[in-house]
């Protein structure tokens, strides 16, 4: 096996380690950053490849018709970091769309490889996404649902890429009386 097609095992392990530690399931969505040139051993946006990007979209999207996910794909600061994704997507979750077509120069590899696989692509302004994968430090935080929870996966590089994730959790509100578990038994205290 070649280093290229070695990339989609690499990129489908991590994404299934990540949708495990997530329940990433039918209906969630996953945002992907990912630089090629970080991949490949090259300083981010000085060698994006998009047999590379194709590679690492085929690990991902594996993983997406397994568990039902839906993936979208962060671009690059050129196109202000707009998200490419199905219009059924953005349609169901009622986000904006914004006029922009990437290509590897604007957009980046990963975005573009991501776009011209689609059916019917879009970009979105944003989104607010159950879990993340952030491949060669391209920072997609601000595409995450509050509360980010950090995620180590086992394997820490794609490539020559550094891998970070996290998925979110529903904000723990209340003082010190609160309970964030269904207790074991009802209680018998009230909160008048």
């Amino acid at each position: 096996m070649n280093e290229i097609t070695k990339l989609a095992e690499q990129t489908a392990a991590i994404v299934r380690e990540l949708a495990d530690a997530a329940k990433l399931g039918p209906g969630k969505v996953l945002v992907v950053g990912a630089s090629t040139s970080e991949v490949a051993g090259v300083h981010i946006g000085k060698g994006g490849a998009l047999e590379v990007a194709e590679q690492l979209l085929a690990g991902i999207r594996e993983v997406a018709e397994e568990r039902g996910f839906h993936p979208v794909f962060q671009c690059c600061e050129h196109l202000n970091r707009s998200l490419v994704m199905e219009r059924s997507l953005l349609e169901a979750l009622g986000l904006t769309e914004v006029s922009a077509v990437p290509i590897p120069g604007a957009g980046g590899s990963m975005a573009t490889a991501a776009y011209r696989s689609m059916a019917d692509p879009v970009l979105a302004e944003t989104v607010a996404a159950h879990a993340g994968i952030d491949i060669g430090e391209t920072l997609i935080g601000m595409h995450l649902r509050r509360v980010a929870v950090p995620f180590r996966p086992s394997q820490r590089y794609v490539g020559q890429a550094r891998v970070n994730a996290a998925y979110s959790r529903p904000p723990l509100v209340g003082g010190e009386r609160a309970v964030y578990r269904a207790p074991e038994t009802s209680g018998s205290g009230s909160c008048d």
